[in-house]
C-alpha cells in the first residue's frame, strides 16, 4: 500500500513539503461529461439559451477554476500554471457534452488537480446556464487521463 503523503505519523492532514523537489515540466489532462437530454443539447449547440453562450462561459469557468484550486482544496498548492485549455464538444451519443482540460507548468508538483478542478468546474456551469430546462442532467466520469512529469514520470489512464 503506497504511503498517503498528505498525512503525516500521527495521522493529522498536513501539506506536502515540496521545497526539495526539483522544478519539471508538469503536464495533467483531465476528462468528464454532462449528459443531458437531447432536446438541451439542441439548446446548447444551438446557441437558443436565455443565458447566452454556454460553452464559452463554461470554458472560461474552467480555465477560471483551474486557477483558483488551492483555495478550493485545503491541502494543494498554489502554483503558477503556464498553461489552461477547457474544451467542451457535443456529444450526441451521451448526449450531451465531453469536456477536456489540459494544465501546464513548471514546478515542483503537479497539476493533477487543477485538471480535475477545470472539468468540474466546467461541468457544473453548464448545469447551472441549462438546469431551467433539464434539472435531469448528469455529471460524471471525471477522471484523470494523462499525467507526465515530476519523479513519478508518465500515467496514462487505461482505455
Amino acid at each position: 500500500m503506497p504511503k498517503l503523503t498528505h498525512f503525516d505519523e500521527a495521522g493529522r492532514a498536513q501539506m506536502v513539503d515540496v521545497s526539495a523537489k526539483p522544478a519539471t515540466e508538469r503536464i495533467a489532462i483531465a476528462r468528464g461529461s454532462v449528459k443531458m437530454s437531447p432536446q438541451t443539447l439542441a439548446l446548447i449547440t444551438g446557441n437558443r439559451t436565455e443565458k447566452g453562450d454556454v460553452i464559452g462561459v463554461a470554458r472560461l469557468a474552467g480555465i477560471m477554476g483551474a486557477k483558483r484550486t488551492a483555495e478550493l482544496i485545503p491541502l494543494c498548492h498554489p502554483l503558477a500554471l503556464t498553461r489552461v485549455t477547457v474544451d467542451l464538444a457535443p456529444d450526441p451519443g451521451l448526449p450531451g457534452l465531453a469536456i477536456e482540460a489540459t494544465v501546464k507548468t513548471t514546478g515542483p508538483t503537479g497539476v493533477e488537480m487543477e485538471a480535475l478542478t477545470a472539468v468540474s468546474v466546467a461541468a457544473l456551469t453548464v448545469y447551472d446556464m441549462v438546469k431551467a430546462a433539464d434539472r435531469g442532467m448528469e455529471i460524471g466520469a471525471i477522471r484523470l487521463v494523462l499525467k507526465e512529469g515530476g519523479k513519478s514520470g508518465r500515467y496514462e489512464a487505461p482505455g
